[in-house]
C-alpha cells in the first residue's frame, strides 16, 4: 500500500511539472456573468448585491489536480462567504473532447463532495475566455472597484495540491486577507498547476 501511494504521489508530481505554467497576463477587469448552476438555476454575479469580491475557480471533473481541492474549496467558501466574498466554481471544459464534463455529472460531484457553493456550467467557454483561464484548477480573486470587477490575483490556490497539511502559502486566502485589510496584494500572480483548458476554435 505504501509503495502504491508513493507511486501515486510521484505520478501527481510528474504531471504537475508537465502542466506547470506561469499564468499569462490576464485582463485587469472582467465582466459580470450568468451561468447555470448544478441545481438548474441561473446564477449571476449581479445576484450578490453585497459582494465585496469573489473567489472564482475554474475546474473540471477529469483532472487529477482539480480532484485534490474539493475540501479546501468548501473551507474557503465557509470562511469568506460570511464576509461577502463568495466562491464560484466554474466548469468550462470542452464537452466535445470530454463528454463526461456534463451538467448532470457536475451535479453528482457537487452532491458527493457536499459543495457549499455554486458549481456553474460554462459550455460556451465565454467566461473562461474573459478571465483567460488556463488550467484546472485556476483561481482568481476579483474585487469590486469603481463598479467594476478587478482581478487582484490569479494562479494556484496554494503551494501544495497533493498534501494540504504541508501547504506553506495559501495564495488565494492571503490575497483576500490583504484586500480586507486595505492592503495591496503582495503576490498577485502565481504558477497554475493542472490540466490545460482546451478551447474550441
Amino acid at each position: 500500500m505504501k509503495v502504491r501511494n508513493g507511486l501515486k504521489n510521484i505520478a501527481i508530481l510528474f504531471l504537475g511539472f508537465c502542466c506547470l505554467s506561469l499564468s499569462k497576463p490576464v485582463n485587469k477587469t472582467v465582466r459580470d456573468f450568468s451561468l447555470q448552476n448544478v441545481d438548474g438555476k441561473i446564477v449571476s454575479t449581479k445576484d450578490y448585491k453585497d459582494a465585496k469580491g469573489f473567489v472564482v475557480v475554474f475546474t473540471c471533473i477529469h483532472c487529477p489536480f482539480a480532484k485534490l481541492y474539493h475540501e479546501r474549496l468548501n473551507q474557503i467558501n465557509a470562511k469568506y462567504s460570511k464576509l461577502h466574498i463568495p466562491l464560484l466554481l466554474i466548469n468550462s471544459s470542452d464537452t466535445i473532447m470530454f463528454a463526461n464534463e456534463s451538467l448532470p455529472n457536475m451535479a453528482k460531484v457537487a452532491k458527493e463532495k457536499k459543495y457549499s457553493f455554486s458549481y456553474l456550467f460554462d459550455p460556451s467557454q465565454s467566461v473562461a475566455k474573459d478571465f483567460k483561464a488556463e488550467k484546472t484548477p485556476h483561481a482568481f480573486v476579483i474585487w469590486k472597484e469603481d463598479n467594476q470587477w478587478t482581478v487582484k490575483y490569479n494562479g494556484a490556490i496554494d503551494d501544495n495540491g497533493a498534501h494540504p497539511e504541508l501547504v506553506k502559502t495559501n495564495y488565494v486566502t492571503n490575497a483576500i486577507d490583504e484586500l480586507l485589510a486595505g492592503k495591496s496584494v503582495s503576490v498577485a500572480e502565481g504558477f497554475s498547476i493542472g490540466c490545460a483548458i482546451h478551447y474550441r476554435k
